[in-house]
């Protein structure tokens, strides 16, 4: 009974400071506001939101810094359902879903609902499957509980290097987002914004561990979810009248993105012929890229030396011409320069000229499911759909820095009221990212195509100046007006530029960059930590030191986690892909490697040892092959399996981690009767109590 009203008593106390907190936030806001009006530079202003709310969550984190190491791995036991449901909200609501989701399900309209769908279905298994059961375990760590169901090194060995593989994907994603935040908003350079919104990582994290980082997710998902919110009310009412966007946008919004997809594909429209003339340019370019690519197979580097002397004698007739054309002669002369100097950069290059011939493609109906020029197209959407939805439901239930955040309840009847509470706080982003999407699609579709080149809205360049990927117009048929072949938006920008899209005040994109920050930054910080407890918890304390005190496991981990995070933001700084597939990747990486292990080590006591090292090495192992030999940055470009793309490779993963899980166990001794008691244990979650298994 003392406990119970302990705990009432620190809720109503979080209560309290967390609606302080809000106040000040809110009121923070209207303050920028205020200087805007009174003509602050944006720049200034940009700077104010960004370090403000780094200095905002240093403080957190250190009033959170603990030396005791239940309160640095699992926040003490004492987090409430309700508050775990906003920090696990956080935690899940990456820089992939704040900054890529929206844009993603801009660019692929129905076929986009997979992220939605699966990240929402992935809940209910670990509501179902893991999430009380883990609780009831009782320990610190994933691979704490391999480790232990397993009876073995081995088994947590290989947790840890999953965990760490699959986590240091999803980390490099959330700092992406930082970086690309902290460059627009303060116009620093991209490598340079990844090391400084580090900085606000690290104070999460690295001074009081899970403590620091729980009650700092909270305070994120509050910044985020109101940063969030008000663009896309704004927008809503902007465009249609209607403050409800998640109706609006699709009673209103969305017939009039329809009926502007069939006229742009109609060539007897003024706007449809307009498209055509940019399609057919690029279709020849596409033609003529083939064509080199065509002859470098078959001459290589005779061709390639063919092709470069027809440029020089080009240059030199138009410098001898009788008509000085001196824009033709500096165009020709560039050619020459930029000339591959390999047969290797020639290929890479003509691959990428030649890939503009999707841009001749009519326009993808948004809301038309699977939408194919051919029913082989068809099916091949329709497989990679159902192989996202099962990789990321499935991943959702596996990923380590989720699973951690139900080890941090009081009990495990909180651990399942927690989950309750993140689908809650989950859905209210989920259920607006697909309006979003379709709004700020009618705003482009009807403002920006058919504008004149010569007044084009200042986002545009904006974001061009940030990263030509993410934002670029070219004038291709030289008309002087937009059409929408010509435009190319990048995911990764859609939901930051909203607030400039709609021309809102600046002030309101500085909230959103808040706002993706705080996403990037929660998830990064749970990742984080996640990586540096594997090692210093599962490898350093568990098996290679296991009377090492405290203060010294706890200097491990911080020391570790500053190494890990600075690796990170080094291969982050190479741009190795867009959020939302490295997000993916994670997924995909954390379902072949976990699911398998940890659902049969619940429900099925003859799993054994080396079932789960058959499964996990074997899952883990084709998953990453996979990707390997079909994802463009590693440059193999091997035949897909099926036609599945490599976000998608945990379908191959799954499967085998299952199979090689029950072949291992069947073909070696059931494991003891001490680990079957466990099983046991451990099935049958007291939903009254809080019983461990004896952690550390």
């Amino acid at each position: 009974m003392a406990g119970a009203s302990s705990n009432k008593v620190f809720f109503r106390q979080l209560s309290r400071y967390y609606t302080f907190y809000t106040g000040g936030f809110i009121a923070f806001v209207v303050l920028v506001g205020i200087l805007e009006q009174l003509g602050v530079p944006n720049q200034v202003l940009g700077y104010t939101f960004l370090f403000a709310t780094i200095l905002l969550y240093a403080g957190i984190g250190f009033m959170s810094k603990t030396a005791e190491v239940s309160e640095y791995y699992v926040a003490g036991r004492r987090v409430p359902a309700l508050f775990n449901g906003m920090a696990t909200g956080a935690d899940w609501m990456s820089a992939a879903s704040f900054i890529g989701m929206a844009g993603t399900l801009y660019a692929s309209g129905y076929d986009g609902l997979a992220f939605v769908m699966g990240w929402t279905g992935g809940y209910c298994l670990v509501a179902l499957f893991l999430a009380p059961y883990l609780r009831k375990f009782g320990q610190f760590t994933i691979p704490d509980f391999l480790g232990e169901r397993y009876g073995g090194n081995i088994p947590r060995f290989i947790g840890v290097v999953a965990a760490i593989i699959c986590s240091f994907t999803y980390v490099i994603a959330q700092i992406y987002g930082v970086g690309l935040i902290t460059s627009r908003f303060t116009g620093l350079e991209f490598g340079i914004g990844v090391f400084v919104g580090l900085a606000g990582i690290l104070v999460c994290s690295f001074l009081g561990g899970m403590k620091a980082v729980t009650w700092t997710q909270v305070a994120q998902y509050i910044i985020l979810i109101v940063a969030y919110m008000i663009p896309v009310v704004w927008l809503s009412v902007k465009d249609t009248g209607n403050p409800l966007a998640q109706i609006s946008a699709y009673t209103t919004a969305l017939p009039k993105v329809t009926a502007l997809e069939k006229e742009f594909n109609d060539a007897t429209t003024p706007k449809g012929a307009a498209e055509e003339s940019v399609r057919a340019i690029f279709r020849e370019r596409a033609a003529a890229a083939d064509a080199k690519l065509k002859g470098l197979e078959a001459g290589g580097a005779a061709f390639l030396a063919e092709e470069k002397k027809k440029l020089e004698e080009k240059a030199i007739a138009l410098r001898t011409a009788a008509t000085h054309d001196a824009k033709a002669i500096e165009a020709a002369e560039k050619a020459i320069k930029t000339f591959p100097a390999t047969v290797a950069i020639a290929k890479a290059a003509w691959i990428k000229e030649k890939s503009v011939g999707a841009r001749a493609e009519p326009v993808v109906a948004h809301a038309e499911p699977f939408a194919a020029r051919s029913d082989e197209e068809r099916a091949s959407k329709k497989r990679n759909f159902l192989a996202l939805v099962c990789c990321l439901m499935i991943g959702t239930a596996a990923l380590p820095h989720i699973l951690m955040r139900y080890y941090t309840t009081p009990s495990v009847k909180e651990a399942r009221e927690s989950v309750f509470w993140s689908l809650l706080f989950i859905f209210m982003l989920y259920v607006t990212a697909p309006a979003l999407g379709i709004l700020v699609k009618y705003e482009v579709y009807h403002d920006l195509v058919g504008s004149s080149f010569a007044q084009l809205p200042a986002w545009v360049s904006n974001w061009a100046a940030v990263d030509r990927t993410l934002m670029s117009i070219a004038d291709v048929n030289k008309d002087g007006i937009v059409q929408l072949a010509e435009i190319v938006i990048g995911t990764d920008l859609v939901v930051l530029a909203t607030p400039e899209i709609a021309g809102l005040p600046y002030v309101i994109s500085g909230l959103v960059a808040a706002g993706g920050l705080a996403a990037a930054l929660s998830t990064a910080d749970g990742l984080l930590l996640t990586i540096a407890n594997a090692l210093s918890h599962d490898v350093y304390y568990k098996m290679i030191d296991p009377n090492a005190p405290t203060t010294r496991r706890l200097v491990a981990s911080k020391g570790l986690l500053l190494v890990v995070a600075l690796i990170a933001a080094y291969v982050t700084s190479l741009k190795p892909g867009d959020i939302l597939f490295l997000v993916g990747a994670a997924f995909s990486l954390a379902a072949s490697a976990f699911f398998p292990a940890l659902v049969l080590g619940v429900f099925w006591k003859r799993a054994n040892k080396l079932g789960a090292i058959v499964g996990m090495l074997s899952g883990l192992g084709i998953c990453m092959y996979y990707m390997y030999i079909t994802y463009p940055f590693f440059g193999v470009n091997a035949p897909k399996w099926w036609d599945i793309n490599p976000i998608g490779a945990g379908v191959f993963g799954i499967s085998l981690g299952f199979f090689g899980v029950v072949v291992g166990s069947l073909i070696s001794p059931a494991p003891s009767r001490q680990i079957q008691e466990l099983v046991d244990h451990v099935r049958y979650p007291n939903l009254e109590g809080d019983a461990n298994t004896g952690a550390v």
